[in-house]
């Protein structure tokens, strides 16, 4: 009975490697490439330990901690370092990408009926679900393998084997983790949405809990498992045992998955879902209502978790003036800046982070109708006297309205916070000004991926590597030391660096004029494109 009910497991794992090598190479080579090529820059920028010693002093302090954890201060190698400021941001790069492709193999080929059709032939109740685990543990097993082998093969000396092993594998068994978070949505859950948005919601969360505790309450940390992928302290006192916590964790995931998987209906979930109404409300006669609707859930999930992400970075400011005045590598750094003081350079640097995560939902509004159209639903919108242009509009107003909405909680969050923890709170329209001035940057990304739609939409997928490649170069810029023009080939690093620069307001009006000019060259192209389907 068990063997039946995984039938064919290998050939449907077979048939969905194929379907999706070119998003598996990309992603195993973005994500190798990024973490092969940071020790290398951190040795050649901080060849002595004197210098790295000096980078560990601006490391100790509560703000960044909440962003990348604690480390091994004491003993600040280059392995430390690497994994001090690389390992947790990678692991949670890597839970994304394990968010993305379980869905796309569970609950989404669920809801667009292909698993039906697959379920005809003689293939077990629970093929498909072993078959996705079968991929998604073979991508993360290759990851580890990379990177652990990769990290050793740099020969840096405080690279040894054991470490880099372990830091591969974490990544590794951090993505299986999250794929069994994501596998468990799928099956309380009845749409692909609501698993991608309560599976990031839980990754954020995860994160959100991880930075909470590292600041204020250790033990808060143990409720995430970021929180122990931070306890490993690769490179100096390598904890295997932190394996074991997130082995177990993914084996009690993915054994209840399999459970819900073979005791529910196919298309159903555990979650109930409340009967629709009987006539449909005034605000769906409009592709913009049905727009909304459609996104709605998405749109709520965001904007609580861009507050949360402001409040939680604006919560660990008062601490740091505390800090400044007690150390002394901080003041000579502060000396050396006539500019600005280290809080607002920290909350500049916060503001391109909060940016760039607030580009994501307003893509993924606009992205929306790309993923209707390859659904064939919006034929039948189209059937009706709705043209091309007023549909692609209905998704582009809420992805014009979403990234000034995520940028406004998420600057009013760090603002909220911010001002009371400290003695002197920066002005509220400094804080809002600084975020707001990336909006022109966001509604670029959002012209751009128009544009895609508007010509190539088989390609939209793409704008992705240019987000990540922008959060790359402007999150790592200084660090790393690139050329500006590195930092250029982004919309956001044209955009000033508020409040630590003044206010430029000739590249804000450039890329709003580039941003519409896109927009519009996109929709031309969308009304004389054929339809997919």
């Amino acid at each position: 009975m068990l063997q039946r009910s995984f039938a064919n497991s290998g050939k449907l794992s077979r048939l969905m490697l194929r379907l999706d090598r070119t998003r598996i190479i990309i992603w195993l080579a973005g994500l190798s490439f990024f973490t092969l090529v940071v020790p290398v820059a951190f040795d050649d920028l901080y060849p002595a330990q004197q210098d790295r010693n000096a980078m560990a002093e601006t490391m100790e302090n509560p703000a960044m901690t909440a962003m990348v954890g604690p480390g091994d201060l004491e003993n600040y190698t280059i392995g430390a370092m690497t994994s001090h400021q690389m390992l947790l941001l990678t692991a949670v790069v890597v839970g994304l990408m394990n968010i993305l492709l379980m869905n796309r193999h569970t609950r989404s080929e669920e809801e667009d009926g292909r698993q039906e059709m697959v379920r005809s032939l003689p293939v077990g109740k629970l093929a498909n679900l072993n078959a996705s685990f079968i991929v998604l543990v073979s991508i993360n097993i290759l990851l580890a393998v990379i990177t652990g082998i990769g990290l050793y093969a740099l020969g840096i000396d405080s690279m040894g084997l054991s470490g880099s092993l372990l830091y591969g594998l974490i990544l590794g068994v951090t993505g299986i983790f999250f794929a069994g978070v994501t596998a468990l949505m799928a099956q309380i859950t009845e749409n692909a949405r609501s698993v991608f948005g309560f599976s990031l919601a839980l990754l954020l969360l995860a994160y959100l809990i991880r930075a909470i505790g590292d600041v204020s309450n250790e033990t808060l940390s143990w409720i995430s498992p970021l929180g122990w992928v931070s306890s490993a302290e690769v490179y100096s006192e390598n904890n295997w045992w932190v394996l074991l916590l997130l082995a177990g964790g993914t084996v009690i995931l993915i054994m209840l998955a399999f459970y819900l998987n073979a005791i529910r209906d196919l298309d159903a979930g555990f979650l109930p879902s409340r009967p629709g109404k009987r006539h449909a409300s005034r605000s769906l006669l409009s592709p913009f209502g049905l727009a909304f609707r459609l996104q709605r859930a998405g749109i709520i999930s965001w904007a609580v978790a861009m507050l949360l992400v402001g409040i939680s970075y604006g919560s660990v400011m008062g601490d740091l003036d505390s800090f400044f005045g007690s150390n002394e590598a901080i003041q000579q750094v502060l000396v050396s800046e006539e500019r600005a003081s280290f809080t607002m350079q920290f909350v500049s640097m916060l503001m391109i982070v909060m940016a760039l995560i607030g580009t994501v939902p307003a893509v993924m509004a606009v992205l929306k109708l790309n993923g209707e159209e390859k659904k064939v639903r919006i034929d039948h919108v189209l059937g009706r006297s709705v043209s091309r242009t007023r549909l692609l509009l209905g998704y582009l107003i809420i992805a014009v309205i979403n990234g000034f909405l995520m940028l406004s909680l998420a600057a009013g969050g760090l603002w909220l916070a911010g001002a009371s923890v400290m003695d002197e709170p920066f002005e509220f329209g400094v804080i809002y000004g600084a975020g707001l001035a990336y909006y022109p940057a966001v509604l670029t990304m959002v012209g751009l991926a128009v544009l895609i739609i508007g010509f190539v939409p088989k390609i939209s997928g793409l704008i992705w590597l240019y987000v990540l490649y922008s959060f790359f170069v402007l999150y790592f810029g200084n660090m790393f030391q690139f050329p500006d023009w590195v930092g250029n080939l982004s919309p956001f690093g044209y955009i000033p660096e508020l409040p630590v620069d003044e206010m430029e307001w000739t590249p804000v009006i450039i890329l709003t004029i580039v941003a519409i000019g896109l927009t519009v060259v996109g929709m031309f192209g969308y009304n004389r494109r054929d339809i997919q389907g």
